[in-house]
């Protein structure tokens, strides 16, 4: 594997930090700025917002310029935004910082993921690809608890100055070692716009949206919860967090391992589970042991869901799947958007800390009966072109799904 990977995985890794860190330090960000745990959350919602516009605009804008150019842009507003958040006196300017480094996110996986596959030979493409998200994984592992870790004996401010620090090697090594790579020629917005008329592509994101959704409305306010609810310290959210990364890392694996044997059957049973955790997190959350297991399977069965979910994405829109893939990518953080939202809301209505659990527990059932209604229309679909009347249906190209996030 060639050394412009490592660079590509740096700057996931810092990527997926940053994302993700911001759970653990919310206490903390809400207390020094004087603002509730709530109104914190918006700080999670802000920067899923920021993917989901973030993802197809640069995405279009990265075909007028080369892609080495376009990363280290996108590497870029990544480095700014997280200084930004690091040295931010009020909230807003905080929330502002972590919209512009959200810009970068989508893009960047999106594009990366190209950059990466032009740098093998044909027949190592998935594997280029697989280990420049290995950043992504790996920074659940490591990176966010120990950014969590640093927050909270050092400041939270000292955390965001180490992830920008992980933007500005990720930019240098791309500079030094991505070769350049001319602007891509042929794309079309309009070509790409025509995958959004299937209703299926559609179907697919909602399930993007409402399933990874209810992972966030749990997840995001999981220190006050574990330490107001289950009794936790507030060091131990560290830990809980790496159990929470471990579980991410191995639901990927075997979402990503099952996802072309069985893609629906895999949706039903991740969907189902996920939505029946996360309605039992309610009553589990008030036992150490228990919390530790449901919040192992929140992640493992919320990112079992990945891979089938934007392999479903990409055969859908078959023939113009770069769109509705970066697209896709914004859909699974505009879950997380609404339901960091929905989660605040139900807490400032003094419904309890574990409220965000059954928000979740809604969202991921809402998910599971659009994977019904989708596999309904399939057999539909193909109970229609077998009919006598029905012309042939034309060949598919064979895609290959990359996992995002």
């Amino acid at each position: 594997m060639p050394l412009a990977l490592v660079a590509l995985a740096v700057g996931a890794f810092g990527i997926g930090t940053t994302e993700f860190v911001i759970m653990g330090l919310l206490p903390g960000i809400a207390a020094d700025y004087g603002v509730s745990i709530p109104t914190a959350g918006l700080l999670v919602t802000g920067y899923a917002l920021g993917v989901v516009l973030g993802a197809p605009l640069l995405t279009v804008l990265g075909n007028k310029v080369s892609r080495k150019k376009m990363l280290m842009v996108l590497m870029g507003l990544f480095v700014l935004g997280n200084i930004l958040s690091a040295l931010a006196p009020s909230f807003g300017i905080m929330l502002t910082g972590r919209v512009i480094a959200s810009l970068a996110h989508g893009s960047f996986f999106g594009i990366g993921s190209v950059v990466a596959a032009g740098l093998v030979a044909p027949n190592k493409k998935a594997g280029a690809i697989a280990t420049m998200f290995t950043g992504l994984t790996v920074a659940n592992i490591v990176g966010v608890p120990l950014g969590t870790f640093i927050g909270q004996t050092v400041g939270w401010r000292t955390t965001f100055a180490v992830v920008a620090a992980l933007g500005v090697i990720g930019l240098l090594g791309i500079a030094k070692l991505v070769p350049a790579m001319p602007r891509p020629e042929g794309a079309r917005l309009r070509r790409e716009l025509t995958a959004f008329r299937n209703p299926q592509v559609l179907l697919a994101m909602a399930m993007t949206v409402l399933g990874f959704g209810g992972v966030f409305a749990a997840i995001t306010y999981i220190a006050p919860m574990m330490t107001h609810v289950a009794g936790y310290s507030e060091g131990a959210v560290t830990w809980l967090l790496v159990l929470f990364g471990v579980g991410m890392f191995l639901g990927n694996l075997l979402g990503g391992r099952y996802a072309d044997r069985a893609l629906m059957p895999l949706l039903y049973v991740t969907l189902g589970g996920l939505a029946v955790v996360l309605a039992l997190f309610t009553v589990a959350a008030h036992d150490k042991v228990l919390s530790a297991i449901a919040i192992f399977l929140i992640g493992a069965l919320g990112f079992a869901t990945v891979p089938p979910l934007q392999k479903r994405v990409l055969d859908q829109a078959h023939g113009a799947p770069t769109l509705a893939s970066a697209v896709n990518i914004g859909a699974f953080n505009l879950g997380n958007a609404i339901a960091a939202w929905l989660g605040g809301l139900v807490i400032a209505a003094g419904l309890g800390w574990t409220a965000p659990d059954w928000v979740g527990a809604l969202l991921a059932a809402g998910a599971l009966l659009l994977a019904f209604l989708s596999a309904h229309l399939d057999r539909r679909g193909r109970a229609a072109s077998t009919s006598p009347e029905a012309p042939a249906p034309a060949e598919r190209p064979l895609t290959t799904a990359a996992t995002p996030h």
